[in-house]
């Protein structure tokens, strides 16, 4: 239930009683005793439903809008009354007076959203490094991300500009922020005790996880999307929802500014493409939902001029995540062919360690260079085999060479095959 109060002007009382009358709501009238140009307290309980309707009819009814009307929660009702009237006016979400009030208190303010995301940004680039997926998800409770990618929608189809400019203002600069702070920890950290000689950030899972995105990164973003949207309509799990949408956003930011310290570009192009998906996802969807879920500007003649920007946003996130979704799927594609390659090596191997032809070796140790850039320049994946044979043994000239042809076969691909002989002996 909701409790609305409206301070009426002098001369209004009478149209905000003939309003609550019409809608068929309870009221209270307290006379207002202060010196300003009040004249009454009107006191409405309501559901939630019916906050946005009473507005409205108190707007067509002439109520000057510079007067107050407080909308609060009401944690309890204790009323038989309160039945009737939720049983009238049903539905789920929230006013859009509330719906924009919240999203503009989700925006904080920048020296609040900036320091939170830069500690949010510091806590995920150590777990990067780490490799440690809890304080990846520690760091995302700081981030406040949610908010910025909600009030830049909440501003287009409420048509307010200056929510939908902050918005939009908090996401590009924070996480221009974000890229920054990672690559300065990075610069810092890199050659110094704390991480080993040779450090390599691509051999690092959770760091791999974000420079190797499949297209199924995209439900992440749009899930996240959609979670944020019910969320604040309906006002529940805000803050596993935030965290949601952090996820999608700071570790892959991290990992670009990681890749910007070690100066690998291929690592700041996929987490970069990554980043950036995720974020028009988000907005992509917020957009369409709010819209879906009847949410207006409240004055009618402006809501063409709203739809027309909404579809014009709308189109050109589309244009844009399918641009970025075509290195998505390269990414997608070429992570496939490495690993398909791995693997069909393997099992040709362990097919070939069952064959008559090879009874005296035994093929033990396999690594299969073939790096994701690779699939797209045309290099040869490279082979190194260790095979255990028997002290005395001597295998035939071409003994590499039919190797190599073996896993080409099973492969389909050119390879580059080193095969490294052991001689062996092992106890009975």
């Amino acid at each position: 239930m909701r409790l609305v109060q409206v301070f009426v002007p002098r001369g209004d009382l009478d149209r905000v009683l003939e309003t609550a009358t019409e809608m068929g709501v309870d009221y209270a009238v307290s006379e207002q005793t202060s010196h300003g140009e009040f004249e009454a307290l009107v006191s409405i309980p309501v559901p939630p439903a019916a906050v946005e309707p009473f507005l409205a009819e108190l707007r067509a009814a002439g109520l000057d809008e510079d007067s107050y009307t407080v909308v609060t929660a009401a944690e309890t009702i204790v009323s038989d009354r309160a039945d009737d009237l939720t049983g009238e006016f049903t539905g789920t979400r929230i006013s859009r007076e509330e719906l924009q009030a919240r999203a503009a208190d989700l925006a904080p303010a920048a020296s609040t959203y900036f320091v939170l995301l830069v500690v949010s940004t510091i806590i995920a680039t150590a777990g990067l490094l780490l490799d440690s997926a809890a304080t990846i998800i520690g760091a995302m409770v700081v981030a406040p991300l949610m908010g910025p990618a909600l009030a830049a929608s909440v501003g287009v189809v409420v048509d307010d500009d200056d929510l939908a400019a902050r918005g939009v203002l908090l996401q590009v600069v924070g996480l221009a922020v974000a890229v920054a702070t990672a690559a300065l920890v990075g610069w810092l950290l890199r050659g110094t005790v704390l991480l080993p000689p040779g450090f390599d950030i691509t051999t690092v899972p959770q760091i791999d996880e974000r420079i190797t995105p499949s297209v199924l990164a995209l439900f992440l973003a749009l899930g996240s999307g959609v979670a944020g949207v019910v969320s604040l309509v309906r006002n529940v799990g805000s803050v596993l929802v935030g965290v949601a949408i952090a996820v999608a956003l700071v570790p892959p930011a991290a990992t670009a500014g990681l890749g910007i310290a070690w100066g690998r570009p291929t690592v700041v192009l996929t987490a970069g493409t990554l980043v950036l998906i995720n974020l028009l996802s988000i907005n992509l969807t917020a957009l369409i939902l709010l819209w879906l879920s009847g949410y207006r500007p409240h004055r009618s003649e402006r809501i063409d001029h709203v739809y027309g920007r909404l579809r014009s946003r709308v189109v050109v996130l589309l244009v844009a995540i399918a641009v970025l979704s075509v290195v998505l799927g390269g990414v997608t594609y070429g992570t496939y062919r490495t690993a398909a390659v791995e693997h069909d090596v393997q099992t040709e191997l362990e097919t070939m360690n069952d064959e008559a032809a090879f009874a005296d070796l035994q093929f033990r140790e396999v690594g299969v260079e073939y790096e994701l850039v690779d699939v797209y320049t045309g290099d040869e994946p490279s082979v190194t085999l260790v095979a255990e044979r028997p002290p005395g043994e001597q295998e035939p000239d071409d003994f590499a060479d039919r190797v190599r042809e073996r896993l080409e076969t099973a492969t389909g691909v050119d390879l580059d095959v080193v095969v490294e002989l052991v001689d062996t002996q092992r106890s009975g």
